[in-house]
């Protein structure tokens, strides 16, 4: 009798261990794993502002925003398409590290952080090119000086959004 229930806990073990490992760094009980210790692998970019990880969870870049792509009650904004694919071009189908601020989730139970993929901080490289702006929902600010001086010089530049996009949809973008 202790010898079958040595196997059965055994093989519960050997189950339960393959069933961690195999979802990746991403859940235990639900909950997601400490992002600063390791790498997630980026399975789908879903705008140039959300991304999905291995084991199914999205997640929102902080510090920015994009033009939409892909919200059902709006039509596609301007510089929307480009913004998606290069953000497609930077991590789709690769390793990044993903660093919180203070806040876990959206209201849309979306993790919010920050992306880097090995030293391109992904969220202010987005906003230096011109296919985001700076925008901070406090608490995370962390970052909050450096998305509004890349903005700024984006827009000097005449980078991206700032020089492809009419004057209106700029305005509207810029009011969400």
């Amino acid at each position: 009798m202790k010898t079958v229930l040595a196997i059965a806990v055994a093989f519960l073990i050997a189950v339960g261990g393959f069933l961690l490992w195999s979802r990746g760094p991403i859940a235990l009980y639900g909950q997601p794993a400490n992002q600063t210790l390791g790498l997630v692998r980026v399975t789908r970019v879903v705008d140039g502002d959300t991304i999905q990880i291995q084991g199914g969870q999205k997640v929102r870049y902080i510090g920015m925003d994009t033009p939409e792509t892909v919200d059902p009650r709006k039509p596609v904004q301007c510089f929307g398409k480009e913004a998606s694919r290069k953000n497609k071009e930077l991590v789709e189908e690769k390793f990044v590290r993903l660093e919180k601020d203070v806040s876990e989730y959206d209201k849309y139970h979306r993790l919010l952080r920050y992306v880097y993929l090995n030293n391109t901080f992904v969220n202010l490289e987005l906003v230096k090119q011109g296919y985001a702006r700076a925008a901070t929902f406090p608490p995370d600010v962390a970052h909050q000086q450096e998305f509004l001086a890349a903005e700024e010089e984006a827009r000097r530049e005449k980078r991206g959004l700032w020089n492809a996009c009419p004057v209106e949809a700029l305005q509207e973008f810029h009011q969400r």
